[in-house]
């Protein structure tokens, strides 16, 4: 048998090696390249973040506090942030913020290769790092886990987060955390926080135009800032309008409409500026008791006692009041120059700008401009023009109070955007003011005013000023003489007296150096005569006078001299408004809050606030107290209150060199405090009594307290059943020191 072999072509068996080589080579490569992806997965995992920890994360929020109406007069934060639901994003700020940053979103499994691809070829043609081509969710990787650098190794890193963060997590829940994380400009921190601060309304409500304009903020939120760059905003905005008209989100009709929309910003307003003394107190309460962590990150809900309506009145009622008592002694000139101080005219601002004016709201402002009949002036985006007439209770020429640089004091009478606004010249000498209002029944603090302006002072004098009270301390005697049996009709004589001390004979005088003789409690109380007082309390004893003050609320160390009685003892507008309250009270002290409720961002009651109640004196004596000090309004110093349509009672109080003058009154249901004065001790000026200094104020807050309220009425004292005590106190007992009030 015979074989035949047949021979291949050489170049065929050749062809079919090198296809096997190649073959071989491609398996070769295509296994070392997944061996080295492997080993850069490996590498680049390495100590990567558990993307599982998201699922109990929750970025840091606002501390929010509410007043007793629920709404918002203060918050604490690092960040300013509002965490929402992804339903709370309407879908045209889902479509915006899709469309510019992320058109794949809703169907990309983390990255887009395509645009990762698109975006290394632009990079390497250019000489740069990759950059440009992150999905939301790597944005949301690398905000929550990594570092804001642009390598290659952060690149990769934030990658394989983005793809972990997809496997676990829904796309709505992916969109919310990092809708809730980014940054948008001016402390704001998510889409909730930045609608609310920009345009003072939930995301939610938000309309086309504005949707666009947050949705280009993440880029560069500083550089597309509507506030201080709005032409780069609108082009920005613009942009993302196109992006979505491309992408079929809108019509063209609707795009058009958009664009041709101005900016139409409505900045939140800091609302801590309306009882920022108030707030503060808060704050340190808070940082004392859960950690500042806690109050700046935690997200708290806290419920105070204040009525925002009530703390607006309180504002306005010690600025006007300062503004009068200015007045009433003349202009006092040593304004600040900016130039002198070596700085520009069109560079200066001042921090009272940082709020928008307010009608009726008092600002400092430059003088950019002067001449014989008139001054320009500016203050924040306003101007106006003081005229002589605007100056008139000054005695002054323009010229001669103004110089161009000058700051001045001034009162907002309008506002006019398209025109000059008008404002009244006012004066900051330095006088200072306080006032509490707290609710008789509840103690709760309505509202409080620590000082004139808390950028430049932030010392609360309402609730840390120890001050002589004058003779708003003189109801602390005759309560005692009335509880231990005395009547407002027994009698007492108001002439010369003498107290031998150890230092020599003390001889009191009266506020007018005048004499009443034979007078009654009831009326000594409400002329303020110093002798009869100073019986009182020498016949009683100055340390059972100490011991009524200290049932009332008083914590100060009060010294054993008999002018105590006089007010030279020092405690706190709080304290003394608080220890007031007992005798509209029916004799019982409810000690005064600022906080009804705290809760955590869940919900969960952290602590709630019940009032400390105690028995103070009877019922008996407080409704006789309250009648003498109604006595005080009607026929007595503070007589000027007499017109108000309420029933009102209450002590006026100034003490020696008219350093302080006070006035502390009360409703039915609402006592208020009013002290005026300087830090240091320094006289207010001659006859600047509390009824003169402080009492306008109190009228004009509780003017606006009561308005449309009913005002209740009070307890009827009983009828005087007699007394031993005031017919016993001619004779004078040795006592130091001196003392006078009003």
């Amino acid at each position: 048998m015979k074989i035949i072999y047949q021979h291949l072509p050489t170049v065929e068996i050749a062809g079919r090696k090198l296809v096997g080589r190649v073959l071989f080579g491609l398996l070769v490569l295509l296994s070392a390249a997944v061996g080295a992806a492997a080993g850069l997965i490996l590498v680049y995992s390495t100590d990567l973040p558990q993307v599982e920890a998201l699922e109990r994360y929750r970025p840091s929020s606002v501390t929010e506090l509410y007043d007793d109406h629920g709404r918002v007069i203060g918050n604490f934060a690092l960040q300013r942030r509002v965490i929402a639901t992804y339903d709370d994003y309407p879908p045209v700020l889902r479509d915006a913020l899709t469309s510019i940053e992320d058109k794949d979103f809703y169907k990309h499994s983390g990255i887009n290769l395509w645009r990762i691809a698109g975006a290394a070829y632009r990079d390497i043609e250019s000489g740069g790092k990759v950059q440009g081509a992150s999905t939301l969710t790597m944005q949301l990787a690398r905000n929550l886990f990594l570092s804001p650098d642009r390598s290659f190794y952060r690149k990769m890193q934030e990658s394989l987060l983005a793809i972990q963060i997809e496997r676990r997590f829904t796309k709505p829940q992916i969109f919310t955390l990092y809708a809730n994380q980014i940054f948008l400009g001016h402390g704001a921190y998510g889409f909730e926080a930045a609608s609310e601060y920009y345009f003072s309304k939930p995301a939610r409500q938000l309309k086309l135009e504005e949707a666009a304009l947050l949705a280009g903020l993440p880029k560069a939120p500083q550089y597309y800032s509507p506030i201080m760059h709005p032409e780069r905003a609108i082009k920005r905005r613009n942009l993302v309008l196109n992006a979505m008209l491309e992408d079929g989100k809108i019509t063209a009709v609707q795009a058009t409409d958009a664009k041709s929309k101005p900016i139409a910003l409505n900045v939140q307003k800091d609302q801590n500026v309306l009882a920022p003394h108030y707030v503060e107190e808060i704050r340190r309460y808070l940082d004392a008791k859960y950690g500042a962590d806690q109050v700046l990150e935690g997200g708290l809900r806290v419920y105070t006692s204040l009525d925002l309506d009530l703390q607006k009145a309180a504002n306005h009622a010690v600025l006007d009041g300062l503004a009068a008592y200015e007045r009433r002694h003349g202009w006092r000139g040593k304004l600040l120059n900016v130039i002198a101080e070596g700085q520009k005219l069109d560079k200066y601002q001042d921090p009272d700008w940082d709020e928008d004016a307010e009608v009726n709201s008092y600002t400092h402002a430059l003088v950019v401009q002067v001449s014989p009949t008139g001054a320009t002036i500016r203050f924040g985006q306003h101007t106006a023009t003081l005229s002589p007439a605007d100056i008139a209770w000054t005695k002054l020429k323009l010229p001669a109070i103004f110089r161009v640089g000058d700051i001045v004091y001034v009162k907002v009478l309008s506002l006019d955007p398209s025109a000059k606004s008008r404002v009244s010249l006012e004066e900051d000498s330095g006088t200072e003011g306080a006032l509490v209002a707290i609710d008789n029944a509840t103690g709760e603090i309505k509202a409080m005013v620590g000082g004139r302006d808390f950028n430049l002072s932030k010392f609360n004098r309402a609730a840390q000023a120890l001050r002589q009270v004058g003779s708003s301390f003189k109801p602390y005697v005759y309560t005692a003489a009335i509880d231990q049996g005395a009547s407002p009709d027994d009698t007492i004589l108001d002439a010369p007296v003498i107290f031998q001390t150890a230092s020599g004979p003390y001889l009191p005088h009266n506020y007018d150096d005048k004499f009443e003789g034979t007078i009654t409690l009831r009326r000594a109380l409400a002329q303020s005569r110093n002798i009869p007082a100073l019986k009182l309390a020498d016949r009683i004893g100055i340390k059972t006078v100490i011991d009524y003050a200290h049932r009332f609320g008083v914590t100060a160390n009060i010294p054993t001299y008999l002018p105590v009685a006089l007010g030279s003892a020092e405690i706190t507008p709080l304290e003394q408004t608080s220890a007031f309250t007992v005798f509209p009270n029916d004799g019982v002290r409810v000690a005064p809050r600022y906080i009804i409720k705290v809760t955590d961002y869940e919900g969960r009651i952290l602590e709630e606030d019940y009032s400390d109640i105690k028995d103070v004196v009877s019922s008996r004596t407080a409704r006789i107290m309250t009648s003498m000090l109604r006595e005080v309004v009607l026929h007595g110093t503070a007589m000027a209150a007499a017109k108000m349509p309420y029933p009102l009672a209450g002590k006026t109080g100034t003490t020696n060199d008219f350093t302080d003058a006070w006035f502390v009154g009360f409703s039915p249901s609402l006592t208020c405090g009013v002290w005026i004065g300087y830090d240091e001790k320094r006289s207010l000026g001659d006859k600047e009594t509390g009824s003169r200094a402080a009492l306008p104020i109190w009228m004009q807050f509780m003017t606006a307290a009561l308005v449309g309220k009913d005002p209740g009425e009070f307890q009827p004292a009983p009828a005087p059943q007699g007394s031993a005590v005031a017919r016993k106190v001619d004779t004078p007992d040795i006592a130091p020191g001196d003392g006078e009030g009003h």
